[in-house]
């Protein structure tokens, strides 16, 4: 079986090196990107399995890049999208799911609990 992709996309550099480190060791491929709108290029030209969105991001918000990709005909459109945020309030977590965000994750988080999630998303 080939490994299983993943885009993600945060605007942190020392967060997506982080992450791509924990992902990689476990055998996934990660495209990594610093903003919103470099993944919805990214998602328009290649297939995932699975997407890493941060909330607030230079030129799209992961929000407005997930609203994006559920209303396009995009070959990724119903793929699982978990939004990394610092922003736990109620009113951003309805937007988030709004948008079609499938799981919403509360900066500072554990890598670990991002493996796990990853890991569920993805047996689906």
């Amino acid at each position: 079986m080939s490994a299983f992709k993943i885009l993600l996309a945060d605007d942190e550099l020392a967060l997506r090196f982080l992450l791509t480190e924990t992902l990689s060791d476990e055998g996934y491929v990660i495209t990594e990107v610093e903003d919103g709108q470099l993944a919805i290029d990214q998602l328009n030209k290649e297939t995932y399995d699975l997407i890493i969105l941060d909330y607030m991001m230079p030129e799209r918000t992961g929000v407005e890049v997930c609203a994006w990709l559920r209303q396009s005909d995009n070959v990724n459109r119903d793929l699982p999208v978990i939004l990394l945020t610092a922003k736990a309030l109620e009113k951003d977590k309805e937007k988030a799911k709004a948008a079609g965000v499938t799981t919403y994750i509360v900066k500072p988080f554990s890598p670990l609990q991002l493996l796990d999630t990853v890991g569920q998303l993805l047996q689906r």
